[in-house]
């Protein structure tokens, strides 16, 4: 691995070197497979990087994917990778619900990216008509089963380190999704350390197995660029399948042996929840030796609560690895492993930024260790009104997180203002706010996100995770946020929840139930709590709760009469419908100035 110096590399290597290891993508809950070795992987990816070629299509060009079946995206991915033409990910709708907001933000991606080609299916190619109209870059909209009938032949290119591999956009969970770019260089770096001394991993022993959705970082670089650059075998299960029956992770896990996993905090809590004993029947968890987590707030009682359940078919506490990261340090930050937490006084963290030991005192807050940065990578806590990169803040003190090393990008795409103000004397802004401890790193919340009130910091994860104590409320899908209240002369807080119950009497006493508990763990006042259907809260493609959107359709009165996604109204979905069919006529018509595969 280590004298791979691209990607386009790594899929030949792992072709010669993968001793018949690959992908396995299990297709249905009756456990229907399909296997690609990585010597297939090879062949495949090379007609799909042809038909690319046949469009036209050139290195430096940008190519859209919105591709739900994981072995045609990682297809398409790759061929891009090898060919030199930048990928970019795009999530799939997941519905005809809220088809409005979804064409919006597709449009805002590969009008962004400046994609010369999308390539889809054929039923959500029939959904595409208005993203064809507004982009004028986009000459080619076509489907993956059009790209397989090539017969031209792939003429490889020159791949370099410092080319761009692909542009990850942001999930948008606190702005507007930026398209963040990653050379093959960023990819390797990164890969190196979560494979070498953050999991250890031994191609002849582990065996990956995912759920998540690999048009992003998690799913797509820890489950699709990690392994073939180490040539790792890995099952792939669709997110809906494991929505559906979150049983079937763990089943999965036994059936094929795996030994490692990732998942955010919501799907060990949701295992917990809705897993029934007789669905573990013959489960052996034995195996499991890395379960990671990620891309949300960690819970320590989370991690222990799935430990303890499921202790009993073979599952160890010592599995887990937490872990810090974000899409602009490519993917992963700091590991950690078990469940270590630093327990702190609440007072002192609130009111002074300072992580004091509570030693032992009830009440403590207990924080998680996400572990040291990776070798060659550096983590500083910095002021967070700091925009000279003064002084370093010392271990303890709360600031904001800041980074730089191999695999932290260079910036966003075509966005050169967004870019520098994200780099302060060669440092990486994450946003984050946290302290360091003995070297390793802990996680606050987000810089933006902070609740201040009467001039004391609050942290929106803390709210969120004492309200979504309360019965009824639906754990993972609570939000905290301060606006300007009435009287625009003090912070106004407010929590935002969902819930299967429907009796408003219920309501009310959950709003109390709430008010009461966050005052007595905490010490904050609730101004106000909105009670909203399963479903109704924003989040983003990747299932993250958006706090900033969610304030604002609270400040213009629309938060409230939000409805979950089984009661969307099918007008706008016949409308939004009707006109992406209009908007290809139109084209078919009149023509346009570019050509539509």
């Amino acid at each position: 691995m280590s004298q791979l110096a691209t990607l386009a590399d790594a899929v030949l290597h792992a072709a010669a070197n993968g001793d018949g290891r690959g992908y396995r993508f299990v297709k249905d809950d009756k456990w229907t497979e399909q296997f690609f070795s990585f010597e297939q992987i090879e062949q495949s990816s090379a007609r799909i990087a042809g038909a690319y070629q046949a469009l036209g299509l050139r290195k430096g060009d940008r190519v859209a994917l919105i591709l739900p079946d994981n072995d045609q995206f990682i297809l398409a991915f790759l061929a891009g990778l090898r060919s030199g033409i930048i990928p970019v990910p795009v999530y799939p709708p997941t519905g005809l619900g809220q088809l409005s907001g979804y064409l919006d933000n597709t449009t805002h991606i590969v009008s962004k990216s400046g994609a010369r080609a999308l390539i889809t299916t054929s039923v959500i190619k029939q959904l595409l008509g208005s993203v064809k109209a507004a982009c004028p870059s986009l000459e080619h909209v076509t489907t993956f089963a059009s790209l397989s009938e090539n017969s031209r032949r792939f003429e490889p290119v020159d791949v370099r380190p410092d080319d761009v591999a692909f542009l990850q956009f942001t999930s948008g969970s606190t702005s507007r999704p930026k398209g963040v770019v990653l050379t093959h260089a960023n990819l390797l770096a990164n890969i190196r350390n979560i494979a070498g001394e953050g999991l250890g991993t031994d191609p002849t022993v582990d065996q990956g197995l995912t759920w998540l959705p690999l048009f992003h970082d998690m799913g797509l670089i820890g489950f699709v660029l990690t392994p073939l650059v180490n040539t790792i075998q890995v099952t792939f299960m669709s997110p809906l399948q494991f929505l559906k029956r979150p049983a079937v992770w763990l089943q999965a896990m036994s059936r094929y042996k795996g030994t490692i996993t990732f998942g955010p905090n919501f799907s060990y809590a949701l295992c917990v929840k809705r897993v029934r004993d007789r669905e573990l029947e013959g489960v052996d968890l034995s195996s499991w030796r890395v379960a990671g987590c990620g891309a949300e707030p960690i819970r320590a009682e989370t991690l222990e609560n799935f430990a303890q359940h499921f202790a009993r078919i073979g599952f160890r506490k010592e599995a887990f690895y937490p872990a810090y990261g974000l899409a602009e340090s490519t993917l992963a930050v700091a590991f950690s492993r078990g469940v270590p937490t630093d327990s702190v006084e609440p007072a002192a963290l609130w009111e002074e930024g300072k992580a004091v030991p509570a030693n032992g005192a009830d009440g403590a807050l207990r924080i998680v260790n996400c572990g040291p940065a990776f070798e060659g990578h550096e983590i500083a806590i910095f002021a967070m009104d700091d925009d000279n990169g003064g002084t370093r803040l010392p271990e303890r003190t709360v600031g904001e997180i800041r980074l730089r090393g191999p695999s932290v990008s260079q910036g966003y795409y075509l966005e050169p203002e967004a870019s520098a103000k994200a780099f302060v004397d060669g440092w990486f802004r994450t946003g984050d706010l946290g302290y360091l401890a003995n070297g390793n790193v802990f996680i606050c919340g987000r810089q933006k996100e902070v609740i201040i009130v009467n001039g004391r910091n609050f942290y929106p994860q803390d709210i969120e995770w004492e309200a979504s104590q309360v019965d009824g409320v639906r754990k993972g899908n609570v939000i905290a946020f301060g606006t300007r209240g009435p009287d625009d002369d003090a912070e106004f807080v407010v929590v935002a929840l969902e819930t299967a119950v429907t009796d408003l009497e219920q309501h009310a006493t959950m709003a109390s139930e709430i008010r009461a508990r966050v005052q007595e763990r905490i010490g904050i006042t609730i101004n106000d709590v909105v009670v909203l259907a399963a479903g109704a809260l924003p989040k983003t493609s990747s299932g993250k709760l958006q706090r900033t959107r969610t304030r604002d359709l609270y400040d213009r009165g629309e938060l409230s009469e939000r409805k979950s996604q089984r009661e969307v109204d099918r007008v706008d979905q016949v409308k939004n419908l009707a006109k992406s069919q209009l908007e290809y006529l139109k084209l078919a018509v009149f023509g346009s100035r570019k050509k539509s595969s």
